[in-house]
């Protein structure tokens, strides 16, 4: 698999929790000196400005998708390599899945939990077949996890979650898939 572009789905906040922060800075770093595209939602605030920043400033290709609506909430980040204001949420998603090769999931929100149970079941419909990393910082996806992993044992997916998700818990073990 290659992968030129990543998706990086993450909270507008940063958690309680400093590992969250500190992972998602790394990734960042790491990222930008793969020279691998980050495609995010363009917000400045939270862990989605903590991997913008630690991208930009490692000469990374930084590229936010935010809906006209967001623009103030999410604090449009207005030092990005290209940025895209987008009509509403459906044509960000869009946008996001279109313009990656794979997506890594980072601690967050609603927000984050719609982008990647979207992108899983796109997957699912082979409307697209991209690989879904979890990066499990401090455990926070455990539960999820398991619950994903519930709802194959009670055969409600059509494949195995496996096949298109994979689970690590520091930034540097994204590397052996590059």
């Amino acid at each position: 698999m290659k992968i030129t572009a990543i998706a990086v789905f993450c909270g507008s906040k940063t958690g309680n929790n400093p590992l969250f922060e500190e992972h998602t800075r790394a990734l960042g770093a790491l990222l930008a000196k793969q020279n691998i595209r980050i495609i995010y939602g363009g917000g400045n605030k939270g862990l989605m400005a903590a991997v913008a920043n630690a991208a930009l400033q490692n000469k990374g290709h930084v590229v936010g998708i935010i809906p006209e609506l967001l623009k103030a909430t999410e604090h449009l980040h207005e030092g990005l390599t290209e940025t895209h204001i987008v009509e509403n949420m459906h044509v960000r998603k869009q946008m996001l899945y279109e313009k990656c090769d794979a997506a890594i999931i980072l601690p967050g929100g609603y927000g984050t939990l719609d982008e990647v149970f979207e992108m899983l079941t796109w997957n699912q419909l082979n409307i697209h077949c991209k690989k879904i990393f979890f990066l499990n910082s401090g455990g926070f996806y455990d539960h999820l996890i398991a619950h994903i992993n519930k709802m194959h044992e009670e055969n409600f997916l059509y494949n195995n979650p496996t096949d298109q998700m994979e689970i690590i818990t520091e930034p540097d073990q994204l590397l052996k898939y590059f």
